[in-house]
């Protein structure tokens, strides 16, 4: 016979435990974005910044002419994308450091504790961090980029540099611009995980992506010239530019290369999550 104590613990029994899916996980993970603060500043950040310096530097653009030194945020060897896309290092530092901080900062405040607790498996929140914040950016930057473009061509209008959207390599170039940042951002993310600090993730982030390409010049020409292509931010560049120069990689040979160095950083973080505690 059934005592009122068996009944009571019947029900708790038989109540499923939740499944961990990706899905669950990615939804989590959009959530928690949206409810950080630095996720929206970040993010409006880059827009703004991206916008800014593209009006601007249209705007302010003078052809050479002899004797002419000053010519604005421009030069000769422009052209209306590389203009409109003149605030791409500040937007990449902006992005690359949001995603420093979704990792780096949940073990700065201890709640990583209890995502990994939720997720136990742990290797599907680095994905979803990932993806997450790769989707925004890619979204974002890419209409900010056709916002700065299509601004630009009146500051520009009647210049011999000026272009239309449906230019050839112009569309290109601005899709390339937002695929590029989104990986940065990607990146960021796999160095926070990887390292666990948000200091050293956006220290790590500000050297590799601006300052190992001017190490180059301590290197024998024949080096340098076969290593910097291949770098992060020039493979990177090569994405979205317009013109590619001699010794520069093609936009497809661009996003493989940078595209590796992104799901190797992921590879490092993704082997330490796994082989640590926390």
């Amino acid at each position: 016979m059934m005592t009122t104590s068996s009944l009571s613990e019947a029900p708790a029994a038989a109540t499923p435990v939740g499944k961990v899916t990706p899905r669950g996980v990615v939804s989590s993970e959009w959530l928690k974005f949206w409810s950080l603060r630095s996720s929206w500043i970040a993010l409006a950040a880059s827009l703004v910044v991206l916008l800014a310096f593209g009006v601007i530097a249209s705007a302010t653009y003078s052809p050479p002419t002899a004797g002419n030194s000053d010519q604005g945020m421009g030069d000769g060897s422009s052209d209306a994308v590389s203009l409109a896309l003149m605030g791409t290092p500040l937007v990449s530092l902006v992005v690359g450091s949001l995603g420093v901080l979704l990792f780096a900062g949940e073990y700065s405040t201890g709640m990583i504790r209890s995502t990994l607790t939720a997720v136990p498996t742990r290797l599907p929140v680095l994905f979803a961090k990932s993806a997450v914040v790769a989707l925004l950016v890619l979204v974002l930057t890419t209409i900010g980029a056709l916002m700065a473009f299509a601004l630009g061509t009146i500051g520009l209008d009647g210049e011999k540099i000026s272009l239309s959207l449906g230019d050839e390599g112009v569309l290109r170039s601005l899709l390339g611009f937002g695929v590029y940042v989104a990986l940065v951002a990607a990146f960021g993310v796999a160095l926070g995980a990887l390292l666990r600090s948000p200091a050293g993730g956006i220290s790590s982030l500000l050297g590799i992506m601006m300052i190992l390409p001017n190490l180059t010049s301590l290197l024998p020409d024949s080096m340098a010239d076969a290593l910097e292509p291949r770098f992060p931010s020039t493979a990177g560049e090569a994405m979205f530019s317009l013109h590619q120069s001699a010794d520069s990689l093609s936009p497809g040979g661009g996003f493989v290369v940078f595209a590796g160095w992104v799901a190797l950083a992921l590879a490092a973080a993704a082997f330490r999550l796994k082989r640590t505690d926390v």
